[in-house]
């Protein structure tokens, strides 16, 4: 079967629904998960699922995650969520820890479950992205929205969504500063890690790293390679462990607070499927023996590993290490 972005974004609505205890009843429901915020540091916030935990124990997925820091002037926000709801949640709990405006708000990746609360923002806060991200929303805004309803459902507020752009785009391999007032943000690309456009935000003071899905959260969870590219994404996370200080603090992209010694985990599955792929190419295997050969049994326990380990990791490195031959 030729493997395109089609084919990937029903397979993963295919694996998240297959979870389900209910017809149209998606993994995390975005009409019913609740938010809880979590102070880092000063001014520093981690918002995830209050089931977070509990669920990242059993292996099982997590709803978005990501934070929010404040700043003499005002706030930025990591991530604005799915739907209106859950941007709500998230406004309200930025009241609580202060008054100051939201004047900044990073998007992570393009993926809806990150980005879409954008059209809830207060109309002066300005919208950060990666410039890739923004051309994906241009070309691509429909098809994603129709991906994220076979993935989380319909009646969950997607279809009301609306595309908005960025006032603030970064380039390849760029970065930028944002002052909050007193405080400095860190806006980064370290490289393609899973989606063309991720950005890692980087709170120097505290130490926090927020990555979006890149780093899905802690183990038993396994990194994706949607969109392919094993060399880069192993490389890029890599990077992204180097630049941490041991006692950092990571918001993974769906999950509570972690340690960079967490990410270890991701990068060390990468490189097992990195070597045990090459030795399956060397020897003359098809893609199909390959998946087979593959199997990788010390890293179980996540959910939906069925799915992303044969049905899309090991085909992505096949791919992309088949093209340095």
């Amino acid at each position: 079967m030729k493997i395109t972005k089609t084919t990937v974004a029903v397979l993963a609505a295919t694996s998240l629904l297959s979870l389900s205890t209910q017809a149209n009843e998606p993994v995390w429901d975005a009409n019913k998960v609740q938010l809880v915020a979590e102070k880092l540091d000063d001014g520093v916030y981690a918002y995830y699922p209050t089931d977070a935990k509990e669920l990242e124990k059993k292996g099982l997925p997590v709803a978005t995650s990501g934070g929010f820091i404040v700043g003499d002037e005002g706030v930025l926000v990591i991530d604005t969520t799915l739907n209106e709801r859950l941007n709500k949640q998230l406004q309200g709990m930025i009241a609580v820890e202060t008054k100051k405006p939201i004047i900044y708000a990073v998007n992570t990746s393009f993926h809806g479950d990150h980005s879409y609360g954008n059209m809830y923002l207060p109309e002066e806060t300005k919208i950060i992205q990666h410039e890739v991200t923004q051309n994906y929303i241009d070309n691509h805004f429909e098809a994603d929205t129709q991906w994220m309803m076979q993935s989380f459902g319909k009646g969950r507020g997607i279809e009301e969504i609306k595309p908005t752009d960025a006032d603030i785009l970064v380039g390849k391999d760029g970065k930028i500063t944002i002052d909050l007032g007193g405080k400095n943000v860190e806006i980064m690309d370290f490289g393609f890690a899973q989606t063309g456009g991720d950005l890692f935000v980087w709170e120097p003071e505290s130490k926090t790293m927020y990555t979006g899905n890149p780093i899905v959260t802690v183990k038993p969870s396994l990194p994706w390679l949607l969109d392919g590219h094993l060399l880069e994404t192993l490389s890029s996370l890599q990077k992204v462990k180097d630049f941490l200080p041991e006692d950092a603090t990571v918001v993974p992209g769906h999950g509570s607070p972690m340690t960079p010694e967490d990410i270890q985990w991701h990068i060390d599955y990468l490189d097992a499927i990195k070597t045990q792929v090459q030795q399956a190419i060397d020897d003359g295997l098809s893609l199909g023996e390959t998946v087979k050969k593959v199997q990788l049994p010390e890293f179980t326990g996540y959910a939906l590993r069925d799915w992303v380990h044969p049905g899309l990791n090991v085909p992505a490195a096949y791919r992309d290490l088949s093209k340095q031959q």
